[in-house]
Order: structure tokens, then sequence, then C-alpha cells
């Protein structure tokens, strides 16, 4: 009932002349998560990280959990990136929540609970900017698996496609192929989406974890040697899915 009554919101805030397409029943529907990836630019020089993070962890972290969703992930890039980047991975029940979640500065609660990251002088900024890339979560993991405290290591990988057609041909080979896959020789998967919002677009995302780079790089070299691998490697539908590949490493924040 919310989902539907989101949709009939969303479809009354079109512009005159257009209509909204019927949406399609998803394989798993208000089950995949909207999946929510900040970054944000720290400003050169500046000292107030120490008030980000209590302001994640203390203000947003709670509110956005209040909602329904679950605690947020902190991590910052491996080594020393110029700027500096913070990362906060947000998981979303659904579209309503995530919605829901824009509104956060409209609860008394919660702009109470903000006032000292609220105060901050505007000649000791915090960052630069902050953007946001937005994924559906794949039908083949419709949720985000936090990792415990054994996660030491994090690799976020975006692969663009050369067209949408492309993109939905690499995202069928991980719902029906190489998920499993990725879990039997221990490439630990986060979360995998399609990027609805956000740069490098048509693109999918996906985020592993692992122990160690040590980790991380033998359980590459075991997928790549792997027999399955090799075989969808030679399925004509999976030809030409990727043109490009991103790749950021994480640490715990």
């Amino acid at each position: 009932m919310q989902r539907r009554k989101f949709i009939a919101a969303a479809a009354a805030a079109l512009p005159l002349g257009l209509s909204a397409a019927p949406f399609p029943p998803s394989p798993a529907a208000g089950e995949r998560q909207l999946i929510e990836l900040r970054t944000y630019e720290i400003k050169f020089g500046g000292s107030g990280q120490r008030a980000l993070r209590e302001y994640l962890a203390q203000v947003l972290s709670p509110a956005l959990e209040k909602l329904g969703c679950p605690a947020p992930k902190l991590l910052k890039e491996l080594g020393n990136s110029e700027p500096a980047n913070l990362w906060l991975l947000i998981a979303y029940p659904d579209a309503e929540t995530y919605v829901q979640a824009q509104q956060l500065e409209a609860g008394a609660d919660f702009l109470a609970a903000s006032k000292t990251y609220d105060a901050i002088p505007p000649g000791q900024p915090i960052y630069n900017r902050y953007a946001s890339q937005l994924m559906l979560a794949f039908t083949g993991m419709p949720e985000v698996a936090f990792p415990g405290p054994e996660a030491g290591l994090f690799e976020l990988r975006t692969y663009e496609g050369y067209s949408e057609d492309a993109v939905r041909r690499k995202t069928a080979m991980f719902n029906d192929e190489e998920i499993v896959l990725f879990h039997e020789v221990g490439l630990h998967p986060v979360f995998f989406g399609k990027m609805i919002a956000g740069p490098y677009r048509p693109s999918l995302v996906y985020m592993l974890h692992f122990r160690d780079m040590e980790e991380r790089n033998a359980n590459w070299s075991t997928f790549g040697n792997h027999p399955d691998w090799k075989a969808m490697l030679q399925k004509e539908k999976y030809a030409n899915t990727v043109s490009n590949i991103r790749k950021t490493f994480l640490v715990p924040g």
C-alpha cells in the first residue's frame, strides 16, 4: 500500500503533458533496497573531520535507523588521498523511506540534535561538497550485506557500459551466474546496484569486502582461473558488456 501511494505521488509531480508509465512488477517487489553512497570531499587543511564524524554517527545515523534503515557504514579511502574523502553507505528499505530521509530537517528533534553541527561557522567549513550515487539493488542480492569488524578492506567497482543494453546484460550475468561464483571463491559482496542517479551512467556498481589486500588478491586470482568464469566469458550474450572499470579501495572510517 505504501509503495502504491509513493508511486501515485511521484506521478502527480510530473510536469503537465507527461504521464507515468505503469511500473512493471519487480521480481522482489518491496524488497530491493535503494542504496546511497555519499562522498564527502574534506576541505584541504580543514580540522573539522571530527565534527562531521560525530554528526554522521550521533545525529544522522540514529535518524535514519528510526526510519527503518540499517546503521550506515562510514568508510575512508585507502592511503592518503588528496583531497581526503569520507564515504557513507546508506541502505533504504524503499523509495518512500529515501524521500522521507531527505526531509529530516523538518523534524524538531533532528534540528535539536544537529544544533552543534549547524553552528559551524562559514569560515571553518568541514567539506567542499558531498556527492551522492543512488542505486537500486540487484534482484540477485536485494539487500546490502553489512559486514562485521573482520572486514578490513573494501573494494568499490563501477562498471560502465557503452549502452543501456550492455549494462542490462552485465546485470543479468551477475544475477544469473556471477554472484553465486563470487560467494564460492571468497569475493564477499556488500552490495550490487544499478546506478539510477549519479555519474558514469549507464553503469552498475558493486562493493566487496576482505580481511586485507592479501586475501583480496588471492581470491580474485581464484576467480579469474575458475572454469565457470572462463565459461561465462565465452557466452555471446555477455560479450561487450563493460566498456570501463573504475575501482576504489576503502577501509573502515
